[in-house]
């Protein structure tokens, strides 16, 4: 057990940028990559009227969430004429401005800006999906349509770019590129899709390619994880019509097993839990794997039974305890135990509302509790437990610009740092502060 345990700590430090301070934000779901703010002295509830908004910066639309590192937040954002509220399943062609935006931390006030004409094509156009990565004095960009850039973070001078789409032949997922970006070594890892190259490492300081790997319908939306089996790292990737393991180091296959998932949607990145993996898409699709201890390998311990498992679209499932907490495609939440994939309990969660579909509250833990950005705008702490959800206090904190599903909401995972929360919806980002 001991070992075990090693092993999954060096597999989250993989991922964790070496220059990162404990109070920074510097990527998606935080330093380790695992949804847990470290911080001590936050708040064990709201102030009357809510906790206290520190500044307002105005933004244009986006559904990614921001990264603070440094003394500064980096967001990003579209800015265009056309109506984004289209229908869930559709695409509509226009044009646009992305940018990415630079703030400093203490007052929000612009400290630089880059911005490049984009057309969409994309359901869901609001705006960007990825957290920008900061790292080692830069900072990584990936907008909704394959623009790459990696910029010096202070100043914003464009180190490299790539337009992913015109390099590799490949076009757009439905829902845009989305998977968030990932430091490892000397690389920065992202899908990209088309033949041969559905993941691809390149070198983050000049761009060049240092490997390319898998062939998959279209890119998916699934960030990767690296971790460590049978004595070897190994890059899982999450595709379309399956899901298959690389050495991080060549790109080389090392495993695959078929699984495929309607509409290409796992938006998640594959969880561990001891020697087991899940992964779990849209409509009632998920798997369990058992990583094989001799060799590189996974086998199937179960794939889509009914009733088990969890099918999350927009959250990023939270495990702790060997229970996987998390919101499903249904829009309920629910407690999953693995590797059985049987549902402890199911609830309304965070969200607070009769589920429409794809109900979403972005999951951090601080110490005993939790933190929860929910879709209606109110920032919320509460306890997940085998036994159920326990919620401890709520305040609304930012309106809903958007809608999904007959109903207004946010969509945007937050950044936690210097005791403060970084939130943004399609008009402005705000920093709220949760000091004790």
């Amino acid at each position: 057990m001991i070992l075990r345990n090693l092993t999954l700590l060096a597999g989250a430090l993989l991922v964790a940028p070496s220059a990162a301070r404990a109070d920074d934000w510097p990527q998606w779901m935080g330093p380790k990559r695992d949804n847990v703010w470290s911080e001590t002295g936050i708040l064990d509830k709201f102030p009357a009227g809510g906790p206290k908004v520190a500044w307002r910066t105005p933004v244009a639309g986006g559904y990614a969430g921001p990264a603070v590192s440094g003394g500064l937040v980096y967001v990003t954002d579209y800015v265009t004429a056309a109506d984004v509220k289209i229908p869930n399943f559709d695409r509509k062609e226009f044009s646009g401005t992305e940018r990415v935006l630079c703030l400093d931390q203490k007052t929000g006030k612009e400290k630089w800006k880059h911005e490049y004409p984009v057309k969409y094509a994309i359901s869901y156009p609001a705006g960007p999906r990825c957290t920008p990565t900061v790292h080692d004095g830069k900072v990584y960009t990936l907008g909704a349509e394959g623009n790459l850039i990696c910029f010096e973070a202070a100043g914003g001078k464009v180190v490299w770019e790539k337009e992913l789409k015109k390099e590799y032949k490949t076009k757009s997922a439905l829902w845009g590129f989305a998977a968030h970006p990932l430091v490892d070594g000397k690389k920065l890892v992202t899908l990209v899709g088309g033949e041969g190259s559905h993941v691809v490492a390149f070198d983050k300081d000049t761009g060049k390619e240092i490997w390319k790997a898998g062939t998959q319908p279209e890119q998916g939306y699934s960030p990767v994880l690296i971790t460590e089996a049978a004595g070897q790292r190994q890059m899982i990737v999450a595709g379309t019509k399956s899901v298959y393991a690389v050495d991080p180091d060549t790109g080389k296959e090392l495993w695959k097993e078929d699984f495929a998932v309607d509409n290409g949607c796992i938006v998640m990145t594959p969880v561990r839990s001891g020697d087991h993996l899940f992964v779990g898409g849209y409509h009632s699709k998920s798997m369990v794997l058992k990583l094989k201890s001799d060799k590189p390998g996974a086998e199937v311990v179960w794939k889509n039974k009914k009733g088990m498992g969890l099918s999350p679209v927009n959250v990023q499932p939270f495990l702790k305890d060997g229970v996987l907490y998390g919101y499903d495609d249904s829009g309920n939440m629910f407690a999953v135990e693995l590797p059985s994939g049987k549902h402890l309990w199911e609830a309304e969660g965070p969200v607070a509302h009769e589920p429409k579909g794809s109900e979403t509250a972005f999951i951090v833990k601080n110490g005993d509790r939790f933190f929860f950005f929910a879709e209606t705008g109110h920032l919320v702490i509460g306890k997940l437990t085998p036994k159920g959800y326990e919620e401890i206090d709520r305040a609304k904190v930012l309106d809903q610009t958007n809608s999904a599903f007959g109903r207004k909401v946010v969509w945007c995972a937050p950044a936690y740092a210097d005791k403060k929360a970084y939130i943004r919806n399609d008009k402005e980002i705000i920093c709220v502060d949760l000091a004790k």
